[in-house]
């Protein structure tokens, strides 16, 4: 199971991230990412959230008016399947930065600057109650913590790490 980082995204804080060529991913944050509400976002098991470039197309056929970086995640990914993946999961990005998943994204009101009922595209109560049955199961996308920290580039590999 792979794909690929099709966007890095950092902001000041906010939505939408903006796109950068590289960063380097300590236990912390992405270098030059923070977020206004530090009691919801942030924290060690929520260093990155990724989201695959998939649900922003799905979306853009719903009519609404998102981007990769709208909805606030770190890495954009393109070609991973996110119904198989699991709390737990581990991930090597590029040659040194493994991740580990560790929570769905809940989608919180600011996404709804796109559309009041954007978060009924990404998650629902399955989701919530923690089924990977749910047909919402990860489209809102994934946080990670780091165990291995490392400089990510946009177009490395993100695949599953088997020990």
């Amino acid at each position: 199971m792979q794909g690929i980082i099709k966007q890095i995204n950092i902001s000041s804080g906010g939505i939408p991230k903006k796109p950068t060529a590289s960063a380097y991913v300590s236990s912390e944050r992405v270098q030059g990412d923070d977020w206004n509400n530090k009691n919801v976002h942030g924290g060690p098991r929520q260093v990155v959230l990724m989201i695959a470039n998939e649900t922003y197309q799905s979306l853009v056929q719903l009519g609404y008016p998102v981007f990769p970086g709208a909805l606030g995640e770190n890495f954009t990914t393109e070609g991973l399947a996110y119904a198989p993946i699991r709390f737990g999961d581990t991930f090597l990005v590029g040659g040194k930065l493994i991740l580990r998943i560790t929570k769905l994204r809940v989608p919180c009101n600011t996404i709804k600057v796109y559309g009041a009922d954007i978060g009924t595209h990404l998650y629902d109560a399955l989701a919530r109650d923690g089924n990977p049955e749910s047909p919402h199961w990860g489209t809102g996308g994934f946080y990670a913590e780091v165990l291995q920290e490392g400089t990510v580039q946009a177009g490395d590999v993100i695949r599953i790490k088997k020990d």
